[in-house]
């Protein structure tokens, strides 16, 4: 299965960075995992409600151009889908023997996803009702990416 992560902005917090690393090396077994890092938007600090809009616009459409043809399109969005582990582990499976290999994971920026984004995407899914921030949730979505194929594979979970 091949997935692919985009997500806008860098991370900058190093044990992020170490966080995300660990399981992207843990992942290779199961998936080739890729991340895409897409560049945000420049706008001012006390940027009008216009700008920001714009901002959004430019960021999906960079989000848009980064995904595979012919991926399954899962946005990650507060207003998503709510699953467990055994929930994404169980689609995982599905979309396995279905024969869809290719899977993209977005994460937008702090101004979220464009309308043309969520348009675009097959299914969205909520990480959690609290708040993370985008470079957290990157982590956070790795680490259930891997649990989800731990749990799939009847394989037991220590970290």
């Amino acid at each position: 299965m091949q997935i692919r992560v985009i997500a806008v902005g860098r991370i900058k917090e190093k044990y992020l960075q170490d966080g995300i690393a660990e399981y992207e090396k843990r992942l290779r077994p199961y998936a080739k995992v890729q991340i895409v890092e897409i560049a945000e938007e420049k706008r001012p600090a006390s940027a009008t409600p216009s700008v920001e809009r714009i901002a959004l616009e430019k960021e999906g459409d960079r989000i848009l151009a980064a995904i595979p043809e012919g991926s399954f399109l899962i946005a990650l969005d507060v207003k998503g889908l709510s699953w467990s582990s055994e929930e994404l582990a169980a689609s995982f499976r599905e979309w396995e023997l279905s024969g869809q290999n290719q899977l993209a994971f977005v994460i937008g920026g702090d101004l979220g996803l464009s309308m043309t984004v969520i348009a675009r995407s097959d299914l969205r899914l909520s990480l959690s009702k609290m708040t993370f921030t985008h470079p957290m949730a990157r982590l956070l979505l790795v680490e259930q990416v891997y649990r989800a194929f731990r749990i799939m594979r009847g394989e037991p979970y220590h970290k």
